[in-house]
């Protein structure tokens, strides 16, 4: 059910100054997507009436790539969490109801967690997501009347004695929205660092008698920002550690789980084994049985069961797919390409390459060969150097080759062309014109031997 009235706005004005990049730092990724996007993409489930995201520093880069997802308030100059807030009134609507703000450097927050906060909001409280820590350094303090919340200071403006305190702010929280815009109204820059902090809403809410929940989170991993290459490459870490668990969690054989990248969804059958810096992009799924051997990088594509995916084999569907029939064998140093669909038992050798190609059943190319735009029918056997010529320099044309054809090593088919079933080609032929069914076509020049020839001699 839409959880009506609900606002959610995500802060991405930063500059993120320590990331030394000339990307705005929301953009920089974790698991192959944007921090931002992942924001985006773990409070879709709350069905938001309106998604604001506040831009700044590369504000034209962060709207293109977020462009249709959300409404944008641009923060142009900086000055603080509360003057950032004051660029999204204008967006808020008049309506009843919560808003909820995020950040977008801190990409790890869950669904559960931002849902509670709503909830728990209900429109008419103020809700604090916090966390205590070990070392609270830099953090906002949670400054507590026993269980209700008066306050909270920042870090440069506690004292000594409120800076021992280590429940800290996270910096999501989720207020009633027609009062959040009041408050911010009203906020001032009275402070060490001359900005209008958003926090300074908490003392606003206990003088007007709204309640100020905060609730506790104990998993530091969804509440981590990014400000440095350092932490960006920790919470990669962090993202790819709990995708490993889940899977192992599930059954899959992991064999170092610290060398190990999914980066989209990757679905795994039972008795999946997976080596060492293998990488997920994109949507993955993987049969019952599947072994993906060592450095394999695997994006948008389906592997059915039993099938083994050599090393260093790199499989990139893109838009269009890839397709792995069952017990096939791929690999190693294979490359399959966007439109590839392989049937059951075929094999893909060492250094081929096949795009928008279909094999049928049985059918091999086991080394150093190209099948492109290419219908392949049943235990054909694709010699080794053997290439479809696919492109006449202004436009692709297709080569179909009959079950249980063979094509010798060497061989150029240039398309269109057509070899009926069960034809052979012999090794080094060049093929222009169609070949009919158990037919044998040689298309290339008679050997000549030539007796007591000698070789040039180098002048002295």
């Amino acid at each position: 059910m839409a959880l009506k009235a609900l606002n959610i706005v995500i802060m991405a004005a930063g500059k993120g100054t320590r990331m030394k990049s000339a990307h705005p730092k929301v953009l920089h990724k974790i698991a192959g997507r944007a921090m931002v996007q992942h924001v985006l993409d773990n409070t879709a489930g709350l069905h938001a009436e309106r998604r604001i995201v506040i831009t700044g520093h590369g504000a034209e880069a962060v709207e293109d790539a977020l462009q249709g997802q959300a409404q944008f308030a641009r923060q142009i100059p900086q000055l603080g969490t509360g003057h950032a807030i004051q660029q999204t009134l204008p967006l808020l609507g008049d309506e009843a109801g919560s808003t909820l703000i995020l950040s977008g450097d801190t990409p790890l927050i869950t669904e559960a967690t931002t849902r509670a906060l709503v909830d728990a909001s209900a429109g008419v409280k103020l809700v604090l997501l916090t966390i205590e820590y070990s070392d609270p350094t830099g953090y906002g303090r949670i400054l507590r009347d026993g269980d209700a919340v008066n306050a909270i200071v920042e870090h440069k403006d506690a004292t000594p004695e409120q800076r021992q305190v280590r429940e800290c702010y996270t910096g999501i929280m989720a207020a009633p929205t027609q009062a959040l815009k009041r408050w911010v109204q009203n906020l001032r820059n009275d402070n060490a660092q001359g900005e209008f902090y958003l926090t300074d809403i908490v003392a606003m809410a206990v003088a007007d008698g709204v309640p100020v929940v905060g609730v506790r989170t104990t998993d530091e991993t969804e509440v981590l920002g990014v400000n440095s290459p350092m932490q960006l490459a920790d919470l990669e870490r962090r993202y790819q550690r709990k995708q490993a668990q889940a899977l192992m969690e599930a059954g899959v054989r992991l064999a170092d789980p610290a060398r190990f990248d999914v980066r989209g969804t990757l679905v795994c059958g039972s008795d999946v084994e997976i080596d060492v810096n293998c990488v997920f992009e994109g949507k993955v799924t993987l049969g019952d049985g599947v072994r993906i051997g060592a450095n394999c990088v695997v994006r948008n594509a389906q592997i059915k069961a039993g099938a083994r995916i050599h090393e260093f084999t790199h499989i990139d569907g893109e838009k269009q797919g890839v397709s792995v029939g069952e017990g096939a064998l791929i690999g190693p140093f294979a490359r399959l390409r966007p439109g590839a669909q392989l049937g059951a038992e075929v094999h893909i050798g060492n250094f081929v390459e096949v795009k928008n190609s279909t094999l049928a059943a049985g059918a091999k190319a086991n080394h150093l060969a190209y099948l492109g735009d290419a219908t392949v029918g049943e235990r054909v056997n694709y010699g080794a150097g053997s290439i479809t010529a696919n492109y006449d320099g202004a436009n692709k044309h297709r080569t179909v080759i009959g079950a249980d054809v063979h094509v010798g090593s060497n061989c150029v088919l240039v398309a269109p062309v057509e070899i009926g079933a069960g034809a052979t080609i012999g090794g080094g032929s060049t093929i222009t014109k169609g070949v009919g069914a158990g037919e044998l076509a040689v298309a290339r020049g008679k050997q000549v031997a030539i007796a007591g020839w000698q070789r040039p001699q180098k002048k002295k």
